[in-house]
């Protein structure tokens, strides 16, 4: 009787590990399918805030927002300085200002300021000489740091905290996603460790916040 019992008891837990082994497999379909699903879904936000991230952590090196050009240039001839529209109007012949102009300023009694979209071009009348500095916004890439230090309405905080939920759901089903020696007791345990211990290390070494 005893042998049977423990026969049984076998057979139970046996069962039990196979079924919990069926469980197991049964969910992984659906984990990758969604995996690959919210993957795809989250592509476009992926780029905007990896290329914004690289932009702004090199902020020290450049302006990630705009473009800036500086430029002088010599008209060969002084500019009428009783005259500032019709100064103003040679100068921006000159440089190819978009007409009309913003703004017309006197800098100083020799100096006068043109300004036309980000272009400002600050002119020595007597000489005729010219400084023309332009400022333009790097095209998508300032679209993608407003979004990133999320400068924008209310509705992207939703957005935004919505991405690092779908980030979340993904990095967490990547690491059960793969059975066996390549999953999470083997090989990808290994890989996650050390994905937690990067950060950790650079803290202890830095010496923190």
């Amino acid at each position: 009787m005893a042998d049977d019992a423990t026969s049984t008891t076998s057979e139970s837990a046996a069962a039990a590990k196979a079924s919990g082994a069926r469980r197991r497999l049964a969910l992984r379909p659906w984990l990758r399918a969604l995996h690959r699903d919210f993957g795809y879904l989250v592509v476009g936000l992926t780029f905007v805030y990896a290329l914004s991230g690289l932009a702004v952590n090199h902020i020290a090196d450049w302006d990630p927002n705009f473009i800036e050009r500086e430029e002088t240039l010599s008209l060969g001839a002084p500019l009428p300085a009783e005259d500032d529209e019709l100064a103003a109007q040679r100068i921006a012949t000159a440089t190819g200002l978009r007409q009309p102009l913003d703004s017309v300023e006197r800098a100083s009694d020799d100096e006068l300021e043109v300004r036309s979209g980000g272009t400002t071009v600050t002119a020595e009348l007597s000489k005729g000489a010219l400084l023309v500095r332009e400022r333009r916004p790097r095209p998508l890439l300032r679209m993608a740091n407003w979004l990133h230090l999320n400068r924008g309405k209310k509705a992207w905080t939703t957005i935004a905290d919505g991405y690092a939920v779908l980030l979340l759901f993904l990095a967490t089903s990547g690491v059960f996603m793969l059975p066996g020696r390549k999953g999470l007791v083997g090989r990808g345990g290994v890989l996650v460790l050390l994905g937690f211990a990067l950060p950790v290390f650079y803290v202890v070494l830095s010496g923190g916040p």
